[in-house]
Parts: structure tokens; C-alpha cells; sequence
């Protein structure tokens, strides 16, 4: 009888291990431009430092956030790298998955190259837009209906043809906004041009810092950057993992590990509902806001 019995036992207690374990595992959907720094450094230490599980899935931000509306992936934490898509996911219109979103760091637009590139001395040597026309350059960028990466591209080249009185300079250098030859997935891009399939392509500066691509800075009227956001998503299966999850990225140990990653840590910005900010959270977004 109790032979019979002890499987059971020994399965049970199994199941019960493996759902304390997924309990405890913290869902993290975050912009595809953070992935090595996310995976590399964030996820392990967060894990050291909490003995929770990191589970991570990356892409633009715009298709994050319509897979999170859609119901296509549950998550507990949403990282973006526009504030303008969580509005996408707050009201009852859109679900009612964001009640509030806090802004934490920069990272400005640049120009990343591959070093073996034919194209490299002359981006080092010419103006960007001159380097970028080229004839024969591979360009690769994102998705700008999917990315803000992508459509901060688009507003980098409109911006260019009025600096430059160059009305053509998009359309020679992009040409259409969706080319198929140059848009691609964000998680996908730096590959693609490490291993040689693209010349140069838009990154932000904690790309190319994180994985020591060389890079080429815009002209300083050129101030577009990504503007990093952080929020537990309502409904979350693992709130009070997501709540941690917050707190470690925003104690001193994450604040390191993203300005080592090239990301400038701004004081904390809560946008939306303030109240609707866990109890928890509120005094470690004002701690952080100080700098204590």
C-alpha cells in the first residue's frame, strides 16, 4: 500500500515544486534594444540578488504592447522605450493594462557601424548623411509602425532634410519608410550587422556600448533618444515579483549595471495615475529620485 502510494507522493511533491517555482518566476517583456544588458546583467543579478526567476521576451516596444492588448503574452513587467506606447495600453478602451508608468533613463540615437565595413573610414571622416548615401551601403533599421527606434529614424531624416536644406536626403537614404531591404526585427539587428550582412544601422547609445560596437554620434542638434519607462502591468500573474523586480532595477545595484550598459539613469518621472503606484515602490522611486 504504502509502495503503491510513494510515486504519488514523489509526483505530487514534484508538481508542487514546479508551480512554487513558476510562482515565483517574474515575466519581463522589455524594448528588444535592451536584450544583451537584460539577459547578460540585469536578469542574472536579479536573480542572485532575490533568488527569483528571471523570464525575459524582447521586441519594439509598439509590438509589445499590441501583444499585451491583444492577450497574445502575459506578463508582469512592461519596459518601453517610448513613454507614448503605454498610452496605448491604459483606459478601458485598451484593456486597462497600465494605470501608471515611471520614466528612468536615457539613451540617445546613434549611428553603429561595423568595423570591417568598405563604408567605416568614411564615417569616420565624413558628415553622417554624406557616409549614409553612399552608393552600395547596407543600411539597417526597425520597423517604425513596431519600434519607436524605428519611427525616431524617420524623425531623425526629417529633421536632417530641413537642417540641411535636402528635401531628398529620406527618400535616398531609406527610401520607402517600411523598405523591406533595411527594416527589420529590433532583437535581430545588432546580429545582422556584427556578422557582417549590414555596413551601419540606427542604434541606441546602450547598444552599441553593451556589445563595444563603434559608433558615430549625430550632430548635437540632433537630440533624439530613447526615453526608457517601467511598469507593472495590472493583472499581472506575479505582482509582488514584478513589484521586486521594479525595486531591483532602480536600486544601486541596477543603476550601475545600466550606466555600464550606456544608458543615462534619470530621476524617476511617474506619469498616469501616481496613486495607483504600489505602496511598495513609492519609496523606492523617491529614494532613487534622491539619490540616498
Amino acid at each position: 500500500m504504502l509502495r503503491g502510494l510513494l510515486p504519488v507522493l514523489v509526483a505530487g511533491s514534484m508538481t508542487l515544486a514546479s508551480a512554487a517555482a513558476h510562482a515565483d518566476t517574474v515575466n519581463v517583456m522589455y524594448a528588444g534594444s535592451l536584450v544583451h544588458m537584460m539577459e547578460k546583467s540585469v536578469g542574472p543579478a536579479f536573480e542572485k540578488a532575490t533568488g527569483s526567476t528571471f523570464q525575459g521576451y524582447a521586441g519594439g516596444s509598439n509590438m509589445l504592447a499590441n501583444q499585451i492588448r491583444g492577450k497574445l503574452r502575459r506578463a508582469d513587467v512592461f519596459i518601453s522605450a517610448s513613454p507614448n506606447v503605454n498610452k496605448s495600453l491604459m483606459g478601458d478602451a485598451n484593456g486597462n493594462w497600465v494605470s501608471w508608468y515611471a520614466g528612468f533613463a536615457e539613451s540617445p540615437l546613434l549611428i553603429g557601424y561595423n568595423a570591417q565595413s568598405r563604408f567605416a573610414q568614411s564615417l569616420l571622416t565624413q558628415r553622417w548623411d554624406k557616409a549614409l548615401t553612399q552608393p552600395g551601403i547596407r543600411l539597417g533599421r526597425t520597423d517604425p509602425k513596431l519600434d519607436p527606434k524605428g519611427a525616431f529614424t524617420i524623425q531623425l531624416l526629417e529633421q536632417a532634410q530641413t537642417q540641411y536644406n535636402d528635401p531628398t536626403l529620406s527618400q535616398r537614404m531609406l527610401g520607402d519608410p517600411e523598405n523591406p531591404e533595411q527594416v527589420m526585427p529590433e532583437e535581430t539587428l545588432v546580429g545582422r550587422l556584427q556578422a557582417g550582412q549590414l555596413d551601419a544601422g540606427f542604434f541606441y547609445s546602450t547598444e552599441t556600448t553593451d556589445l563595444r560596437m563603434p559608433a558615430v554620434r549625430l550632430p548635437a542638434e540632433f537630440n533624439i533618444k530613447a526615453s526608457y519607462t517601467i511598469t507593472v502591468l495590472n493583472q499581472a500573474p506575479n505582482e509582488a515579483g514584478a513589484r521586486k523586480f521594479v525595486a531591483f532595477l532602480l536600486s544601486d545595484a541596477g543603476r550601475k549595471i545600466m550606466q555600464d550598459a550606456g544608458i543615462t539613469v534619470t530621476t524617476p518621472v511617474i506619469s498616469g495615475d501616481a496613486a495607483a503606484v504600489p505602496a511598495d515602490l513609492q519609496p523606492v522611486l523617491t529614494r532613487t529620485a534622491s539619490g540616498e
